[in-house]
C-alpha cells in the first residue's frame, strides 16, 4: 500500500511539471492569431458537447457555447460539476457587473487549480468573445479531461497519445502519431472500440477507403453503447486537410475516461512482462554460467595432466623446449584463462544478487560447477604448475651438470688412456735378463721414475672414478658407456699396479748382481718426470672446463690462474736445472770421451720433450687469460640483467601491495557515494590495465635472464612468480570490488535505501570490522545487531545467520549484512501479487485461455507462459484451459497452492 501511494505521490508531482509545460504559451491556446474557420466549427460543435456531457448531470445544458456562458451562471455550474467541488454563491443580478462577478469566481476557481489563464478576461466572456470563450473552454478541458491523464511515466497530451498508440499498435492501417490526421480515416477509434469491446464492432469488415462510414460507425456506437456523445461530423473531419487538434483530443479524452477501467488489467499485464523478463533473464544467465565454468573445468582438467608429466628429456635442447612451451603457457593460454575465472565469479555473485532482488530460490549450479569447485580445481592447477615450473629449472641445472661432467670425463679419460698407452707391455718385457749392469741399473732407475710417475697419476685416477659416480648419480642417459670406460680404466689400473710390482720385484732379484749406474741420468729421469707430471697437470688445468654463475666465481678462478702464473719463474727454474742435468752429462762425456747412445736408459722422456711441453704450457696461458676474460664479460652482462630485473621488480612489488591496499581503502570508505566509489574503483582499474606494460617489461627480462641460465638474484627478494601471483591477486580484487559495489547499488537501487542509509550501515559494519578485512565473525555481528537495536536470542540469531551466511564459512560480508538489513523491509513482486494479476487478466476465473494471454501480453511473454502453464484441471474449465495459479507459485520456487 506504501508503494501505491508513493507512486501516487510521483505521479501526481509528474503531471504538476507536465502541466506547467503543456500549458506553456507554445502549446496553449492561440490567442494571437485568428482560428481558422473550419476548426472553429469543430471546436464549437465538440465544446458544446463536451460541457453538455456533464451538464446533464444537473438536468442543463447549452445551445450557444458563446451566449449561454455570458452570465457565469452555467459556467460555474459546469466546474462544480466536472470537479466535485462547491463554488462561492454566484450574484442574482443581471447587469453586466454580475455577470462579470460570477464570470471571475468561475475564472478564479480555475486558476486555484494551478491553471494560468493567459489574456483571458472576464469581460471578453461577458461580451460573447467566440475566441476567448473557446480558449477558456480548452483550459476547462485540458486540466480536468486531460491533465490527469497518464501512461507509465507520461501524462496529460503525450500519455493520451502513448495510450492510444499502445491500444491500436495490433491493428492494421492505424498508426497513430499525433491528434489531426491520423484520426481522419476513422479506424483509429474504431480500433479504441474494438479493443476494449470488441462485440461492439466488426473490425475486420472495416475499410481505409471508408473514411465517412468508418467516423459514423465510431460515432454512433460510441453515442449508444460507451455514453459518449458525438461531438464532431464525419464530412468536417474528412473535408479538412487537417482537423483540429483540440476538438480530437477532446473527443479521444473521453474514450480513455470510459476505458480507465480496463487499464487495471494492463497494469497487471505489465507486471506479469516485467516478472517474466526477470525469469527469462536469470534463466539466461544461469545458462551462461554452467557453459562457462564447463568450459572452464575442462580446459583445467586437460591441462592438469600436461602439468603432471615429469617424464625428463635426455638432451638439454627438448627440456629447453619444454620450457618455452611453459613459458607460452604461462603468457598466452592461462591469462585469458583468468580473466574467464574472475568474470564467472563476478556473474555468479550478479546473478544471485538479482535473484535475491527479485524474491527468487538462490542459484544452485551443477553437481561439481560451484564457485568453490572452480577454486579448489583451480587451487590445483597452480599448485601443478609451480611443482612443475621448479621441476623444469632442476632438470635444465642437471642436463647442464650432466654436459659438464661428461665432457670432463672424456677429456681426462683420453688424457689418462693416452698416458697408460704401452705400458702393460712395457711392464712385462723381461730386458733385464740380457742387459749390462750398466743396463740393469738404468732399468731400476727408470722403474723406480714410473712408480713415482704411476702414483701421481692415482689422483687422476680416482677423479675419473668419481666424475662416473656422480654422472650415475644423477641419472645420465649414456651411463652405461661411462660405466664401462671407467671400469675398463679401473682394471687396467689394478693390472699395472699388478706388473709394476711384478716388474720391481724381479729388478730387485738381479739388484745385487749389478754395479751402480750413471748418478746423472737418474737424477735427470727423477727430476724431469715430477716436472712432467707438473707440466702434464697444469697443461690440463689450462684446458680444464669450467662452469660458473657469479662475477665472484669467476674472479676466484682468475685469481688461482694469477696464482698459477706467479709459480711460472720457479718453475722455469725447475726446467733449466734439469736442463742442466743433461748439459752435464753432455759435458762429462765430452771432457772424459764418453760415447754416449743418445737414449736416458732411466726414462722416455727427452730434453726436447720437456722443451715442448713447456712451449706448449707457455701457449696455453693466454689462451686461458683470453677465456677468463669471456666468461668475466658474460658474467657482468649476468649481472646486468640481475640488477635490470631486481631495479623494476622493487618498484612493481611494492606498487602492487600499495595498490591492494588502496583498493582496500575505497572500499570501507564512507566518504562519498557509491557512484564515486565506482568511478574511483574504475579510475584504479585503468591505471592498472595501463600499468599492463612495465608487467609485461619485466617479463621481458625475465625471459632474458631464463635463457642466460640465470636462477637467483641476490638484488631483490621478488622472484617474476611472486610478481605473477601479485598481479593475478590485483586484477581479480578490484573486479571482486568493483561486482561488490555494483551489486550495493542494486540493492540500494531496488530496494529504495537512501545514501545516508547506506553510509550509516557502512558506519556500523567498519565499527566492528575490527580485522579491517571486509568481513565480521559471529560475534562481532552479534555486537553490531545488538548496537543497532535488535533484541537476539540464541535461536533468532541462529536464524539470522542462516541468512547472512548460508554456505557455513564462518564470516559475514557486507553485501550481505546490507541484504539482511533491507531485507524485510523492501518490497518486492510476490508469487500472491502475480497471482492476482494473472486472476485480473482472467476476469476472476480460476483458469485463463491461450488467447486471453495472447491478447492481453506481448508475444514473447504470451509464449513464454503457454509454454510453462500446466493445463487446468477443474471441471469449470474449457479445453485448452491454462493453470496460472500453480505457474505463479513456481516463479517463486513455492509449493503449488
Amino acid at each position: 500500500m506504501m508503494a501505491v501511494e508513493t507512486q501516487a505521490q510521483y505521479n501526481t508531482s509528474y503531471m504538476m511539471s507536465e502541466e506547467h509545460q503543456y500549458m506553456s504559451p507554445e502549446d496553449e491556446w492561440d490567442r494571437d492569431l485568428l482560428l481558422d474557420p473550419a476548426w472553429e466549427k469543430q471546436q464549437r460543435k465538440t465544446f458544446t458537447a463536451w460541457c453538455n456531457s456533464h451538464l446533464r448531470k444537473a438536468g442543463t445544458q447549452i445551445e450557444n457555447i458563446e451566449d449561454d456562458f455570458r452570465n457565469g451562471l452555467k459556467l460555474m455550474l459546469l466546474l462544480e460539476v466536472i470537479s466535485g467541488e462547491r463554488l462561492p454563491k454566484p450574484d442574482k443580478g443581471k447587469m453586466r457587473f454580475h455577470k462579470i462577478a460570477n464570470v471571475n469566481k468561475a475564472l478564479d476557481f480555475i486558476c486555484s487549480k494551478g491553471v494560468k489563464l493567459v489574456s483571458i478576461g472576464a469581460e471578453e466572456i461577458v461580451d460573447g468573445n467566440t475566441k476567448m470563450t473557446l480558449g477558456m473552454i480548452w483550459t476547462i478541458i485540458l486540466r480536468f479531461a486531460i491533465q490527469d491523464i497518464s501512461v507509465e511515466e507520461t501524462s496529460a497530451k503525450e500519455g493520451l497519445l502513448l495510450w492510444c498508440q499502445r491500444k491500436t499498435a495490433p491493428y492494421r492501417n492505424v498508426n497513430v502519431q499525433n491528434f489531426h490526421i491520423s484520426w481522419k480515416d476513422g479506424l483509429a477509434l474504431c480500433a479504441l472500440i474494438h479493443r476494449h469491446r470488441p462485440d461492439l464492432i466488426d473490425y475486420s469488415k472495416l475499410r481505409k477507403d471508408d473514411p465517412i462510414g468508418n467516423l459514423n460507425t465510431a460515432f454512433e456506437v460510441a453515442e449508444k453503447y460507451l455514453d459518449i456523445p458525438k461531438m464532431l461530423d464525419a464530412e468536417d473531419i474528412v473535408n479538412t486537410p487537417k482537423p483540429d487538434e483540440k476538438a480530437i483530443m477532446t473527443y479521444v479524452s473521453c474514450f480513455y475516461h470510459a476505458f480507465a477501467g480496463a487499464e487495471q488489467a494492463e497494469t497487471a499485464a505489465n507486471r506479469i512482462c516485467k516478472v517474466l523478463a526477470v525469469n527469462q533473464e536469470n534463466e539466461k544467465l544461469m545458462e551462461e554460467y554452467e557453459k562457462l565454468a564447463s568450459e572452464l573445468l575442462e580446459w583445467i582438467r586437460k591441462t592438469i595432466p600436461w602439468l603432471e608429466n615429469r617424464m625428463a628429456e635426455q638432451q638439454m635442447r627438448a627440456m629447453q623446449q619444454k620450457l618455452e612451451d611453459f613459458r607460452d603457457y604461462r603468457r598466452i593460454h592461462k591469462p585469458p584463462r583468468v580473466q574467464e575465472k574472475c568474470q564467472l565469479e563476478i556473474n555468479f555473485n550478479t546473478l544471485q544478487t538479482k535473484l535475491r532482488l527479485s524474491n527468487r530460490p538462490a542459484f544452485m549450479p551443477s553437481e561439481g560447477k560451484m564457485v568453490s569447485d572452480i577454486a579448489n580445481a583451480w587451487k590445483g592447477l597452480e599448485q601443478v604448475e609451480k611443482g612443475y615450473e621448479e621441476w623444469l629449472l632442476t632438470e635444465i641445472r642437471r642436463l647442464e651438470r650432466l654436459d659438464h661432467l661428461a665432457e670432463k670425463f672424456k677429456q681426462k679419460c683420453s688424457l689418462h688412456q693416452s698416458w697408460t698407452s704401452g705400458k702393460e707391455e712395457l711392464l712385462s718385457m723381461k730386458d733385464y735378463e740380457s742387459a749390462s749392469l750398466m743396463e740393469i741399473r738404468a732399468l731400476m732407475r727408470k722403474h723406480e721414475a714410473f712408480e713415482s710417475d704411476l702414483a701421481a697419476h692415482q689422483d687422476r685416477v680416482e677423479q675419473i672414478a668419481a666424475i662416473a659416480q656422480e654422472l650415475n648419480e644423477l641419472d645420465y642417459h649414456d651411463a652405461s658407456s661411462v660405466n664401462a670406460r671407467c671400469q675398463g680404466i679401473c682394471d687396467q689400473w689394478d693390472n699395472l699396479g699388478t706388473l709394476t710390482q711384478k716388474r720391481r720385484d724381479s729388478l730387485e732379484r738381479v739388484e745385487k748382481l749389478w754395479e751402480t749406474i750413471d748418478q746423472l741420468y737418474l737424477e735427470f729421469a727423477k727430476r724431469a718426470a715430477p716436472f712432467n707430471n707438473w707440466m702434464d697437470g697444469a697443461m690440463e688445468d689450462l684446458q680444464d672446463m669450467f662452469i660458473v654463475h657469479s662475477t665472484e666465481e669467476i674472479h676466484s678462478l682468475i685469481t688461482a690462474h694469477d696464482q698459477f702464473k706467479a709459480t711460472l719463474p720457479e718453475a722455469d727454474k725447475e726446467r733449466m736445472a734439469t736442463m742442466g742435468i743433461q748439459s752435464e752429462i753432455v759435458k762429462i762425456a765430452q771432457t772424459y770421451g764418453i760415447k754416449l747412445s743418445g737414449v736416458n736408459p732411466y726414462t722416455n722422456l727427452s730434453p726436447q720433450d720437456i722443451t715442448n711441453k713447456w712451449e706448449a704450457v707457455k701457449h696455453l696461458v693466454p689462451l686461458r687469460d683470453q677465456m677468463l676474460q669471456e666468461e668475466v664479460a658474460r658474467q657482468q652482462a649476468n649481472e646486468r640483467l640481475r640488477r635490470q630485473f631486481a631495479a623494476q621488480a622493487n618498484i612493481i612489488g611494492p606498487w602492487i601491495q600499495t595498490k591492494m591496499e588502496e583498493i582496500g581503502h575505497v572500499s570501507v570508505d564512507i566518504a562519498g557515494s557509491l557512484e564515486e566509489q565506482m568511478n574511483n574503483l574504475k579510475q584504479y582499474e585503468q591505471n592498472i590495465i595501463n600499468y599492463k606494460c612495465n608487467i609485461d617489461k619485466l617479463e621481458g627480462d625475465h625471459q632474458l635472464s631464463q635463457e642466460s641460465l640465470i636462477f637467483d638474484n641476490k638484488h631483490t627478494n621478488y622472484t617474476m612468480e611472486h610478481i605473477r601471483v601479485g598481479w593475478e591477486q590485483l586484477l581479480t580484487t578490484i573486479a571482486r570490488t568493483i561486482n561488490e559495489v555494483e551489486n550495493q547499488i542494486l540493492t540500494r537501487d531496488a530496494k529504495g535505501i537512501s545514501q545516508e542509509q547506506l553510509n550509516e550501515f557502512r558506519a556500523s559494519f567498519n565499527h566492528f570490522d575490527r580485522k579491517r578485512n571486509g568481513m565480521m565473525d559471529p560475534d562481532d555481528f552479534r555486537a553490531c545487531l545488538i548496537s543497532m537495536g535488535y533484541d537476539l536470542g540464541e535461536v533468532e540469531f541462529a536464524r539470522i545467520m542462516t541468512l547472512v551466511d548460508s554456505n557455513n564459512t564462518g564470516v559475514v560480508t557486507f553485501q550481505a549484512f546490507i541484504d539482511f538489513m533491507t531485507r524485510e523491509t523492501a518490497e518486492t513482486d510476490t508469487a500472491d501479487q502475480v497471482m492476482a494479476s494473472f486472476k485480473i487478466l482472467a476476469s476472476d476465473k480460476a483458469y485463463i485461455t491461450v488467447d486471453e494471454l495472447r491478447r492481453e501480453l506481448p508475444a514473447e511473454q504470451a509464449e513464454y507462459c503457454i509454454s510453462r502453464m500446466t493445463r487446468y484441471i477443474g471441471a469449470d474449465g474449457p479445453a485448452g484451459a491454462l493453470d496460472y495459479i500453480s505457474f505463479s507459485s513456481a516463479l517463486y520456487g513455492e509449493s503449488d497452492l
